[in-house]
């Protein structure tokens, strides 16, 4: 508890220090997006409103939503970007009404109103099981199909899945099992999988890198960062399990009371509406508003998604993370 009282404290001071910098009002965004798309959003902010001192700074999700959580109204944070919509459901009394904003054409069931008007959603994470071909054919192994396949004694050592207590792309596959097969089978499917993991990575892009390293054959991971890595020229392969593509969502906020501060909405209309596009045609594009552009090469068209009932309820998700023991 000492310790993450601390690391608010911290956080707290460098918003302080970044909020005050220079003459020009100050609006402080707390994005989850990886540092590539942050840098994409920071320069066209600073492009489109040179009267503002804008500053986008990473922050993982949990540690963000703990932030807000334990400041609230009083947090320098104004925005809020990429955030799982699990973590938004447990703060959303410290989050304010952002009604009208948004003029986005959303999916059913998407809409800023089905999220009581507290988030406008931000976009789909979705996954599926990749392999890279390379170190498949350097062991003889034949492509897993499904996720029973991952428990094939052939396979051990060679597979990597996230943890779900530290990556929200672990938990909607855990989430997901839950959903198909129910808690005991699910639990007894993890410890047998756990035989065959090399590890549970901290992040969800961690599976990702050790394909590229050669170290697994087999990830559970995002499915748009494996089509940007077959884009480079990793041989990668992407199976999408029978039961559908498993996925959660994030959302992008605005912090309570913030919203009559000078700038802020202007500035999260632009990125609730503009560089919402912007993202999702070049960077994540896995359907979440109508008629919705792909600009990124080999991204699948149509995508059977799973069954993730329950997905953004917070109070589920740690009573599933208590089950889970690794």
């Amino acid at each position: 508890m000492k310790k993450w009282v601390v690391l608010v404290l911290a956080l707290t001071l460098l918003f302080t220090c970044l909020a005050s910098y220079g003459g020009q009002e100050s609006i402080v965004i707390c994005s989850s997006l990886e540092q590539f798309r942050n840098d994409a959003l920071q320069a066209q902010l600073n492009e489109q409103f040179p009267q503002y001192n804008i500053t986008v700074m990473y922050m993982a999700t949990g540690k963000a939503a703990a932030k807000i959580y334990a400041e609230g109204a009083d947090s320098e944070v104004d925005i809020l970007v990429g955030l799982e919509t699990g973590y938004m459901n447990k703060i959303k009394g410290s989050l304010g009404d952002i009604s009208g904003i948004s003029n986005i054409p959303y999916k059913a069931g998407l809409t800023p109103a089905d999220n009581g008007n507290k988030w406008v959603t931000w976009e789909r994470q979705a996954g599926a099981i990749i392999v890279n071909r390379d170190v498949l054919d350097k062991y003889g192994l034949e492509t897993p199909k499904t996720y029973e396949d991952l428990l094939k004694p052939e396979y051990q050592g060679l597979v990597a899945m996230p943890d779900p207590k530290s990556s929200g792309t672990g938990y909607f596959f855990y989430k997901n099992w839950v959903n198909l097969w129910g808690e005991e089978r699910t639990l007894k499917y993890v410890d047998q999988l756990h035989a065959n993991l090399k590890q549970f990575t901290e992040s969800g892009s961690g599976p990702i890198k050790l394909l590229k390293q050669g170290e697994i054959a087999v990830g559970l991971a995002l499915t748009f960062q494996a089509i940007n890595e077959i884009n480079d020229g990793q041989p990668f392969e992407i199976i999408f399990p029978q039961e559908g593509s498993p996925y959660s969502l994030t959302g992008s906020a605005i912090v309570a009371g913030h919203r009559e501060k000078r700038g802020v909405e202007e500035v999260f209309s632009y990125i609730a509406n503009e560089f919402m596009v912007y993202d999702k045609e070049n960077f994540s594009p896995e359907t979440v508003y109508e008629n919705q552009q792909n600009k990124i090469t080999n991204y699948p068209a149509e995508i059977q998604y799973a069954d993730m009932t329950g997905i953004q309820d917070d109070k589920e998700k740690e009573r599933l993370l208590a089950l889970w023991k690794y």
